[in-house]
């Protein structure tokens, strides 16, 4: 049966060989941002010839591409299932040595979004090979900009959730690590997955003057140093510790010598939350309590507070639904479950806001390297192996076919 889980990793092994040569054409030439012409020219080759209906972004280089399934009942509200590939690299100067190293200067797939690429591209054909059979619809969703630049937010924007002309039933989304766990383990976990990430940014101004007069100026660096200090104060005595909240100064500077006192410093923090009322709570207080300490000495703080991405929640149901398959293609043994979340941050959040769906990691560390010292995700000593590209392959299509099924009957089952 060419729907069997065990058929399905079979031929997604005889593809081996054509997913690994994508993922290294695509390590050669990363791109950044919102913007992947090569990427994209290359996604578009690997789906020549297979039967979707592909949609190109116009804000962005993405590509939609939909699979109609040949097996529904029920035309026109057929279930669907949206899966997800990252495509973009990281402004990373990559020193791994490994025979396809980018050739792009100052450019790498530091975070493994070329192996998501390669491995979707290699879903679409197994998928598109049981096309007939399928009960539903199947919506792939390779998308630029997850770096930094909402790229899940100009797609959704630009009618991903409805490419295939009704909203998914659900949504999926791998990534890879290099390090933390051994190689081709998978895992998740219902509930809050990811944090939300947000920016603190924060110019304090005052008045400039010399360094050995300092009551004759207004010194924005100790009032800035102070508000460093405060914000920390802040998380632990205005915050729970067991709902978290992590605030990181990444950028302070101020002045150009050292005997001038400035008219201004510069403060840049990450904010990440891992709850909507915490979110929401420091978005009040973080600015208040900037304002209030340059006001306490009689200088003035602009303040943005940037919303960037929400909290990664994943369905208790999708999750459980994604460890079941694990298990099935897989063996139980390749999946645990994710202890607490983490601290990073994922655009996909926007898909899981608006659809049921779940997110799962999977571990790319090189055989015989120790995943706990094993360079993380953004190092450019970062390196992930190709060995996990078939399983992550067949997982995509599996979570896919068993969706659609599922739904399928749920759906038959209702109408009596």
């Amino acid at each position: 049966m060419t729907l069997s889980p065990a058929a399905l990793l079979e031929d997604a092994r005889s593809l081996t060989g054509d997913i690994a040569d994508l993922r290294h054409r695509l390590h050669r030439e990363p791109e950044l941002g919102l913007h992947l012409p090569r990427t994209q020219e290359k996604v578009l080759a690997a789906l020549d010839g297979l039967p979707y209906e592909v949609t190109l972004g116009t804000d962005t280089t993405s590509v939609t591409a939909v699979l109609r399934g040949g097996a529904s009942s029920t035309e026109g509200s057929a279930p669907v299932v949206l899966l997800r590939g990252d495509m973009d690299a990281l402004p990373v100067q990559e020193t791994t040595g490994v025979p396809y190293t980018s050739q792009v200067d100052g450019v790498m797939h530091a975070c493994g979004h070329d192996l998501h690429t390669a491995m979707l591209a290699g879903a679409a054909t197994l998928l598109a090979e049981r096309r007939t059979e399928l009960p539903g619809d199947v919506v792939l969703m390779f998308q630029p900009g997850e770096e930094g630049h909402d790229g899940a937010g100009v797609m959704i924007r630009e009618g991903v959730l409805d490419a295939a002309g009704r909203t998914p039933d659900a949504a999926y989304g791998l990534h890879v690590t290099s390090s933390l766990m051994p190689n081709g383990m998978f895992t998740s976990r219902g509930g809050p997955l990811m944090s939300a990430s947000d920016a603190l940014m924060v110019t304090v101004r005052g008045a400039g003057g010399h360094g050995s007069s300092p009551h004759s100026a207004k010194d924005p660096v100790t009032v800035a140093a102070e508000i460093v200090t405060q914000l920390q104060v802040l998380i632990t005595r205005q915050f729970n510790m067991f709902d978290p909240v992590v605030l990181s100064v990444g950028v302070l500077k101020a002045g150009t010598q050292r005997n001038i006192i400035p008219e201004t410093a510069r403060i840049e923090a990450t904010v990440r939350t891992f709850s909507t009322a915490n979110r929401d709570r420091m978005t009040e207080v973080a600015p208040r309590l900037v304002r209030h300490i340059a006001a306490a000495h009689g200088l003035d703080a602009e303040i943005e507070y940037l919303h960037e991405y929400p909290v990664t929640i994943t369905d208790l149901d999708e999750t459980a639904h994604v460890e079941a398959q694990v298990a099935e293609l897989l063996g139980a043994e390749r999946y645990v479950t994710m202890p607490q979340p983490m601290s990073g941050s994922e655009d996909f959040s926007r898909i899981l806001d608006a659809v049921p769906g779940s997110f799962l990691f999977l571990s790319a560390v090189p055989p015989g390297v120790e995943p706990v010292t094993a360079p993380f995700n953004h190092s450019p000593y970062a390196v992930f192996d190709d060995s996990v590209l078939t399983d992550g392959a067949a997982l995509y299509a599996q979570l896919a076919i068993s969706r659609l099924f599922s739904a399928s009957a749920r759906r038959e089952a209702a109408r009596g």
